[in-house]
């Protein structure tokens, strides 16, 4: 059973990685890293700490990572980010607070503590901006060889983006910071746009969570129907939304259902293709490439596990 501290910037998307995470055995996690990007870095960390509460899972810590981008001093919430999201970054749907703090701790030791405690065994999923693993890497640079693996939701290799014809959201709000992390040696793996887009999730889905007739079953069927809905709006030929986040999730339980490429990888940082995840041409001759790039993926048996993971979870 692999260690996982998940780094969300919770929203919607988060919020079903959150809770898929929590569903599989294969996986223990350890810690919540709130971030910014879909919402702000402290709305982040209180919707992961009310999402833990509704899921029964109080013992799990949540702390703060960065609140901006590494070369930036502040950050602005897109204003589509709150249109696809909800103002809350959980659809507008109003669930119970968390009593408890989130921790003193920043994210960034946090991460950096239980690397040295877990080593090969931890799994970093990170669904949000890259800012506080390359900050990770800047503050301890041995992580690049002691973490066992690192999976990203983010960038876009052989698509368009979604903020701009090169990048993708995740990857645009911290392009320095993708590019630190991708240049390091660290092993990731990214799972982008190229596959999460594939991977559906409609009303009839959700509908099996109503009917487990439970309040976290069918709160979750209220945020993620938002979501759908507006698909619907942004997207209508995909005919539902996309399981961006959870799918990066499903990638690291279920690597087989997805075709890699290995690449030594890099994100521009300047001109109009700011924030392009594409290949290192000065690398091409290089061996032993520490990224690989979900190219293709076995979509209906990942929505599938997905979404049937988390009706049981909610049955329980």
């Amino acid at each position: 059973m692999k260690k996982v501290i998940l780094s969300l910037d919770t929203g919607i998307d988060d919020a079903m990685a959150l809770a898929y995470t929590i569903a599989k055995d294969e996986l223990d996690l350890i810690g919540v890293v709130g971030t910014y990007g879909n919402v702000y870095t402290e709305q982040g960390a209180k919707n992961a700490l009310a999402l833990l509460k509704m899921l029964g899972k109080t013992d799990i810590p949540v702390f703060l990572g960065n609140d901006h981008a590494i070369d930036q001093d502040h950050f602005d919430r897109m204003e589509v980010s709150a249109d696809i999201h909800g103002e809350n970054g959980i659809g507008q749907v109003s669930i119970p607070a968390a009593r408890r703090p989130v921790e003193t701790t920043s994210g960034i030791d946090f991460i950096i503590e239980a690397t040295k405690k877990y080593g090969k065994d931890l799994l970093v999923i990170a669904t949000g901006p890259m800012t506080d693993l390359a900050l990770v890497l800047q503050k301890y640079p041995t992580f690049k060889d002691e973490i066992g693996q690192v999976v990203i939701m983010g960038g876009a290799l052989t698509v368009r983006g979604n903020v701009s014809p090169y990048a993708e959201a995740n990857i645009n709000q911290d392009p320095l910071a993708a590019k630190i992390l991708f240049e390091s040696g660290t092993p990731v793996i990214m799972v982008g746009l190229d596959v999460t887009m594939k991977t559906p999730i409609g009303l009839a889905d959700t509908q099996k969570w109503r009917e487990t007739q439970t309040t976290v079953g069918e709160k979750y069927a209220d945020i993620v129907d938002y979501y759908i809905h507006i698909y619907d709006k942004y997207s209508p030929y995909l005919h539902g939304g996309s399981l961006h986040d959870p799918a990066a999730v499903c990638a690291a339980i279920h690597p087989e259902w997805f075709t890699f490429l290995s690449m030594h990888l890099t994100c521009e940082t300047e001109g109009p293709s700011r924030g392009r995840t594409i290949g290192r041409l000065e690398d091409l001759r290089k061996a032993k490439p520490n990224v690989k790039v979900a190219i293709d993926i076995e979509a209906d048996k990942v929505s599938r596990d997905i979404c049937d993971s988390l009706e049981e979870l909610f049955r329980k």
